[in-house]
């Protein structure tokens, strides 16, 4: 018997026992069967491949074996990776064979930061995103309300101000074609949102109104709210806004399944339908109204990693403790998130310095100190990944701070601290990714939309010298986990590879910072196992190797050269388990 195939076959059995979320009965029995035949001549039939993938340029993530042309699938899962030669023995009659006709093949994409159901709900919404002027922004208002009944809510997502030169939109621009309906039109990064005048009233939202703690109204010359409010002080305008429904929320969650399929992604980190000001109840309500009623019917067609408001850390403990960390085979329970600060786009980002906009805003702190600490305390030492949202250099400084005296208090062990987001940060904040195990969650593609608005709002200086430092975090060795932050831009792993390694804005002509571009194979292991380790899962997704989960794509691409060159490429196929799941 080829010794490889003795070797792929035993691993396989043993992660399989081990590691296999839920695995059949029947499966199981398989395993054990193989292992009690080791001394036997021929390759049980009950390991024969259900499926053989050949024919192709396979980048595995895997530093082991980077590039194969085939592999062996039994089950959902690897049974061996390599030459097509060695892998023969594997298959009989009823083995499917997968040509790849000599494509380039990636593990399924992992988007570490996702509000999946958000993204979902707003491709039901009015569409703002990419809308360039006020005159476009009023007419897609007035469009929506067209048909609505009086006193109908009308909502939206995805406008960015610096599209049309920065200036931000106001009550009265839609005022006078909303005259009997309340109107909540979120930015694209969900730290600011506009409110009519309707909307407004029905909150009792008015000049004596005082800003909440971690957020602020917006206000005119004469002390009047302007319509716009950031971060906490959403949470004024929330309570009026009807619930979405199960229905609602069901079809977005399948909506958004099927668009990352499309775009190649297999696993999604989804934080939720938690913002600053939020109710923490919508991530639990997802989790049973939702994801447990798509997995029990079946309907569940990606894997999720779910993250919960870390302010119920001990309700999350409590369903760890009597369920475990892996409901299914599609649903994992990943930890808690908090907000440290704000954003760029809402001048709400914190920083050292003022915005050279606002000389006296230097962004603002969501989570007061204390608390933060407190939580995340409580959260690490119940077990749980703790992740905290950190867009500016004081925040970022302020999070590694902490996150080092949680493990002072707490002592040493594995854990995997996350900032989502590290987007700006000071010289000294860089190494200390690497020196704590500290994992920047990232998302290229936010820098197509501010390379410009933060050269503006920071300076020359202190955007290029901060911003969105990828390679030096990956050489400082920090562990980068690649997302999108869907619906905030689009989930397009393709996309933000190219992005992170070329780094070129739109209207640009040259890199934004060149030295901090990434290598092809540096971005896509951070969108595969990399993302895999940042979320604990990559003992079975994040790379082709025996054992793991067959989570694969299928590139348009037949050569590793040009797609390394040009960097353009798009999904032909995506298969989950083995199965085609697109198209």
């Amino acid at each position: 018997m080829n010794l490889s195939i003795i070797v792929s076959a035993s691993i396989v059995l043993l992660l399989s026992i081990f590691l296999l979320p839920l695995p059949s009965f029947d499966l199981l029995k398989q395993w054990l069967h193989f292992g009690l035949r080791t001394s036997s001549t021929s390759i049980s039939r009950e390991l024969m491949a259900d499926l053989i993938v050949r024919n192709g340029i396979i980048f595995t993530s895997d530093a082991s074996l980077p590039f194969a042309d085939s592999m062996a699938v039994l089950n959902g899962r690897i049974l061996s990776v390599g030459n097509f030669s060695s892998l023969q023995n594997l298959a009989d009659d009823s083995t499917r064979v997968l040509d790849l006709e000599g494509k380039v093949v990636v593990p399924g994409f992992i988007d570490s930061h996702v509000h999946l159901i958000f993204g979902g709900l707003q491709m039901m919404r009015v569409e703002l995103r990419g809308l360039n002027g006020k005159d476009e922004f009023v007419r897609r208002v007035r469009e929506a309300v067209t048909n609505l009944k009086e006193g109908s809510w009308v909502l939206g997502d995805g406008w960015n101000n610096e599209l049309w030169g920065g200036e931000l939109p106001v009550a009265s621009w839609i005022d006078d074609v909303t005259p009997k309906n309340p109107v909540w039109l979120t930015r694209m990064d969900g730290h600011m949102a506009l409110a009519n005048s309707v909307a407004l009233k029905l909150a009792g939202i008015s000049s004596l109104s005082e800003d909440p703690d971690g957020g602020s109204i917006m206000r005119s010359a004469n002390g009047e709210p302007t319509g716009l409010l950031i971060d906490a002080a959403m949470k004024l305008i929330f309570p009026w806004i009807p619930e979405v429904s199960v229905d609602e929320r069901r079809e977005a969650m399948l909506i958004a399944s099927n668009l990352a399929l499309i775009r190649g992604v297999t696993t999604v980190v989804d934080f939720g339908r938690y913002l600053p000001g939020s109710s923490v109840e919508h991530s639990w309500e997802d989790l049973s109204d939702v994801y447990q009623w798509a997995d029990y019917l079946g309907k569940m067609r990606i894997r999720v990693c779910l993250f919960f408001p870390m302010e119920t850390w001990a309700r999350l403990f409590d369903l760890v403790t009597k369920a475990g960390r892996t409901l299914s085979g599609w649903i994992y329970l990943g930890g808690v998130k908090a907000f440290a600060d704000g954003s760029l786009g809402s001048n709400s980002a914190l920083f050292y310095e003022p915005y050279i906009d606002e000389p006296h805003n230097y962004g603002l702190q969501v989570t007061d100190d204390e608390r933060l600490f407190n939580m995340t305390v409580a959260s690490d030492k119940a077990g749980h990944q703790v992740a905290i949202h950190a867009i500016g250099d004081r925040a970022n400084d302020m999070v590694l701070d902490m996150y080092q005296s949680v493990v002072s208090t707490n002592g040493k062990r594995d854990r995997r601290f996350r900032i989502e987001h590290a987007q700006h940060l000071t010289r000294g904040a860089i190494p200390r990714f690497g020196e704590q195990g500290i994992i920047a969650s990232v998302q290229p593609d936010h820098l197509l939309d501010d390379a410009d608005s933060a050269r503006k709002k920071l300076g020359m200086d202190r955007a290029d010298g901060g911003s969105y430092k990828f390679q030096s975090l990956l050489a400082s060795n920090a562990q980068l986990a690649l997302g999108s932050d869907w619906p905030v831009v689009h989930i397009n792993p393709l996309r933000s590879i190219k992005t992170a390694r070329k780094r070129i804005p739109p209207g640009w002509e040259n890199a934004w910072i060149p030295s901090e571009c990434l290598s092809l194979k540096d971005a896509i292991i951070a969108h595969t196992i990399s993302a895999a380790y940042a979320c604990f899962l990559e003992n079975d997704v994040g790379s082709l190797s025996p054992g793991k989960l067959a989570d694969f794509v299928v590139l348009s691409t037949s050569s590793w050269d040009e797609f390394e060159t040009e960097g353009s490429a798009s999904v032909e196929a995506t298969y989950v388990a083995g199965a085609q799941a697109y198209p």
